[in-house]
């Protein structure tokens, strides 16, 4: 028994004796007593003490203090408080509309005419646009996207979608039927990580996961009360994904926990490398080996901004390697909150599960079932993703054309932040392959780290709360990331459009300079 738990029950006993003993004895309770009885009838029923521990015990950093700070500090502004600084730069969550970032045109005229069928009838909108939001609607009960559809999405949007991962994975087949569409990638991995809840010999799942890594991932397991076990990412050799290391962090998990699941984020966050063919072979064969549940999440698919590389999906490579490895269980993740689309609001993710036991299958969906659907208009937007404009349609040149230029610009900022960080005293940056961040390493001066102790904070969360209250800029500590013990990150967006990013980079750096003259 925990010793928290026994505390609560002490507790308890304590006020069950306490209440049988004054009925008992008949006799009338003293006026403090009775102001004591009324004031533990009062007592919330739910507090600190008694609610889930695992949610106690879980972190998200990408929206913890450092969010909460700039928030207020944005609401400090607005009421006329003088900073050095006119804006926050909320550079901590790859939100790319709330960056500047433009809506693509085309999936905007389909949300707009699902979501107000009339529109149907308005010359002004192109006729592609019109037959995909028919064909939604005809997917949806009573013609309307206000109205439930199945658990695990719309059938014709799940069939786009499997065509789409054929399409991309070179003509590899794809049953829609281990399609799940969901609120965002997010809602599906914590759906798929559920599966594994179950303690087996009275140890948790073990899941490894890489670290760095998007802090979903630790939030997740702490929630679910499994076992996090961290593979470190070779940031020496460009953040990346070492076997050998793989091995040691599974002997190390071993001992505390049952590794069943192994996650692999391709193209990286935070670190935005992307995996080459022979690694990711290297690591099918490695959780082969090891009879592990391999978890791919691949949203920034679209992503990839180095002329070296090209991005390689689990199931292709999987496949194409054939015996034994074709029959390997495999989720694998896509959203439209990243590539070229950054709708983060909309919510709109699907997850393919390959092999997996029919049996599961069916307990997942009855799982998710109990939170009835993913949002329509989330599935509306995910269909045009992987239903986009034929080069025979009307609107297939400016979707492109939109397409095109937003990688671009993505690629572009991403050399910019990596070379001017790079050019920083004490700052190192490997380049970014792909994503939409850059999580460089800073050489912090020990005055400065002794001064973080001193106030409670890790090294890291010291520089970032300084940074905001200096210059505006809300980054992520490496801390909250995962890192190695004694180094220093923190993650920055390349979001920001090209003028505000060059602004930022420049109060950056002028910021870092004056940190170093103080605690150097």
């Amino acid at each position: 028994m925990s010793s928290r738990l026994l505390v609560r029950r002490l507790q308890s006993s304590r006020a069950l004796l306490s209440c049988s003993g004054a009925s008992m004895t008949g006799t009338r309770a003293s006026p403090r007593e009775q102001s004591t009885q009324q004031q533990q009838q009062h007592q919330r029923v739910l507090t600190e003490d008694n609610v889930f521990d695992n949610l106690v015990k879980m972190e998200y950093a990408v929206r913890g203090p450092l969010l909460l700070r700039a928030l207020e500090i944005e609401k400090e502004l607005k009421k006329g408080a003088q900073k050095p600084f006119k804006e926050v730069i909320k550079a901590n969550v790859g939100d790319a509309h709330a960056m500047g970032q433009k809506p693509v045109t085309f999936l905007r005229q389909v949300l707009a005419i699902a979501l107000y069928p009339e529109l149907l009838e308005d010359p002004r909108y192109p006729e592609d646009a019109k037959s995909r939001a028919r064909v939604i609607l005809e997917g949806c009960k009573g013609f309307s996207v206000g109205s439930y559809s199945e658990s695990a999405g719309i059938e014709v949007i799940r069939k786009h979608a499997a065509k789409y991962i054929e399409e991309r994975d070179g003509g590899i087949p794809s049953d829609y039927r281990n399609v799940i569409l969901s609120n965002g990638a997010s809602d599906g991995i914590k759906a798929f990580l559920k599966l594994f809840n179950e303690r087996i010999d009275g140890r948790p799942t073990g899941v490894l996961i890489p670290i760095p890594q998007y802090p979903l991932y630790s939030a997740t397991i702490a929630e679910f009360g499994l076992q996090q076990c961290g593979y470190y990412l070779d940031e020496d050799n460009k953040w990346a994904l070492d076997t050998s290391e793989l091995e040691r962090a599974l002997g190390e998990a071993r001992r505390h926990c049952n590794p069943r699941v192994l996650v692999v984020i391709n193209p990286g966050n935070p670190t935005g490398q992307v995996l080459s063919r022979e690694n990711i072979e290297a690591v099918v064969r490695f959780a082969y080996k090891n009879r592990l549940f391999l978890l791919a999440d691949e949203v920034y698919q679209d992503n990839i901004y180095h002329k070296d590389c090209c991005f390689h999906s689990f199931k292709k490579v999987i496949t194409e390697m054939g015996e034994p490895y074709v029959n390997m269980e495999l989720a694998s993740f896509m959203s439209i909150s990243k590539g070229y689309m950054g709708e983060c609001g909309l919510r709109g993710g699907y997850g393919e599960i390959v092999n997996m036991d029919p049996k599961v299958m069916a307990i997942l969906l009855k799982s998710i079932s109990a939170t009835l659907c993913p949002t329509v208009v989330g599935q509306a937007a995910m269909d045009v993703v992987v239903n986009p404009p034929k080069p025979s349609e009307p609107s297939y040149k400016q979707f492109q054309m939109e397409k095109e230029s937003t990688l671009k610009s993505l690629a572009e900022r991403s050399r910019l932040v990596v070379d001017t960080l790079n050019g920083i005293p004490g700052y190192h940056a490997n380049p970014a392959m792909g994503a939409m961040y850059v999580f460089p390493r800073i050489d912090l001066p020990e005055k400065a780290i002794k001064a973080a102790k001193a106030a409670g904070q890790e090294p890291d969360v010291f520089y970032a709360f300084k940074l905001l209250e200096s210059t505006g800029i809300c980054v992520i500590p490496g801390s909250g990331f995962g890192q190695r013990p004694g180094t220093y990150h923190f993650r920055t967006t390349i979001l920001p459009q090209k003028d505000k990013i060059k602004s930022m980079l420049g109060q950056l750096k002028e910021f870092h300079l004056k940190f170093l003259q103080e605690y150097s």
